[in-house]
């Protein structure tokens, strides 16, 4: 449990990068689709990135499951860097199926989390947020560029708080009596 405290600021990072991505989304609301893809790509590669090192510094269970969110996040961010001229509506299909299995990659993590620290739920919750979110984009997908424009903003400025949320409790983990 004691690589897990000390890899906090990796969770710090992601959520940091998640607040920044969701307020620049929100600041301009009209951008250009490339601009879009852009900032997509660039906070899916940088998020799948940290996700991949933090599962390589794990020893726990969830150790697959951060893997898994990585190469998800990467792959994510590479087909938005390689096709920037697709339609807003294959933009919202590939940010919606991103978002579902980060989602559930990331409440399996949190569900294995649970068994090492009482009462987490931060890591789940921002799963749940991501699952949430990708699955009210395949419902609304005639909603448009500028409503996943805000609908993106406004997911990442919570899952960035939910992944702050717990890098500081993670930070700040202490073992009980008895947990290895």
């Amino acid at each position: 449990m004691g690589e897990l405290s000390r890899t906090w600021w990796l969770l710090l990072i992601r959520g940091l990068a998640a607040v920044i991505f969701g307020i620049l989304a929100l600041i301009w609301p009209g951008i250009t689709l490339l601009v879009l893809v852009t900032f997509f790509g660039a906070y899916a590669l940088v998020s799948g990135i940290f996700a991949l090192f933090a599962g390589f510094r794990h020893g726990t269970r969830s150790r697959a499951w951060l893997l898994t969110s990585g190469v998800i996040g990467i792959l994510a961010g590479i087909v938005a860097f390689v096709w920037p001229g697709i339609t807003s509506l294959a933009l919202l299909y590939v940010v919606a199926f991103w978002a579902i299995l980060t989602g559930v990659s990331e409440i399996v993590a949190g569900i294995h989390l649970r068994k090492l620290i009482d009462n987490e739920w931060m890591f789940i919750v921002g799963g749940a947020l991501s699952v949430i979110f990708g699955v009210l984009l395949l419902i609304w997908p005639g909603a448009g560029l500028l409503s996943l424009v805000w609908l993106i903003g406004a997911f990442a400025v919570l899952y960035g708080i939910a992944m702050i949320a717990l890098s500081l409790r993670v930070k700040n983990f202490t073992p009980k009596a008895g947990v290895p």
